[in-house]
């Protein structure tokens, strides 16, 4: 997995790579313009920081997450190694936030208001995801944010639990998503049924996305 950010007028010219949670145990070691981010316990990398990385990308004109390519990838644990690291690092140009279809719900087993879902996302893939939107039931088209995305919050979806419950992703409402004029409160985004503009198993599309609380005209 690899979760990639560059925020240049908070970190100025420096790539945030992501591979694994956070720990308690975590250190950190720097070599040239590279700072490793690892578990002093397992010796897991947990993310590297790359400073001054224009000098091996060029410019990036992104501000956020950012997709690194293949060659942008391999341009990066060519210099990993160059500083003494190991080449790590690879690529994941997989869509994460994907039209979903809940198939089926069931209660939680440890819980009065959270439903445990089915929910077909893509390559024909079913999710177990536990849901705690108010409006969630089955047969709706919905929009997963899949283990591996970054909320435009910042927040990182990996693999977890919900009182003891696997659930791998999570069902977004349109807040989360960060769509302009969303409603403001808590619920799951339906998506139009009919509309052959989300195609479950489609990656979402924000900016269409958006076009769903576009003010009227009337």
């Amino acid at each position: 997995m690899l979760i990639s950010s560059y925020n240049p007028n908070e970190l100025g010219d420096t790539l945030i790579c992501i591979l694994n949670p956070d720990s308690d145990t975590q250190v950190t070691e720097t070599k040239k313009n590279v700072t490793r981010i690892f578990d002093a316990e397992t010796n897991k990398t947990l993310g590297f920081n790359f400073a001054n990385v224009s000098q091996q990308l060029g410019e990036i004109s992104v501000n956020g997450q950012i997709f690194l390519s293949k060659d942008q990838v391999k341009t990066l644990n060519a210099y990993l190694q160059e500083a003494g690291f190991e080449a790590e690092l690879e690529a994941d140009l997989e869509p994460k936030f994907i039209i979903g279809y809940v198939s089926s719900t069931e209660p939680h087993p440890d819980s009065d208001h959270l439903l445990v879902t089915q929910t077909l996302v893509d390559h024909d893939q079913k999710v177990q995801l536990v849901s705690g939107s108010p409006n969630m039931k089955a047969k709706i088209k919905v929009v997963v944010a899949k283990v591996g995305a970054m909320m435009p919050n910042g927040l990182i979806i990996w693999p977890g639990s919900l009182r003891g419950v696997k659930s791998d992703g999570m069902i977004c409402s349109a807040r989360e998503l960060g769509l302009p004029n969303a409603p403001q409160k808590k619920g799951a985004l339906i998506l139009p049924e009919s509309d052959d503009v989300f195609k479950v198993g489609e990656a979402f599309d924000f900016t269409q996305g958006a076009k769903l609380f576009q003010p009227s005209d009337k």
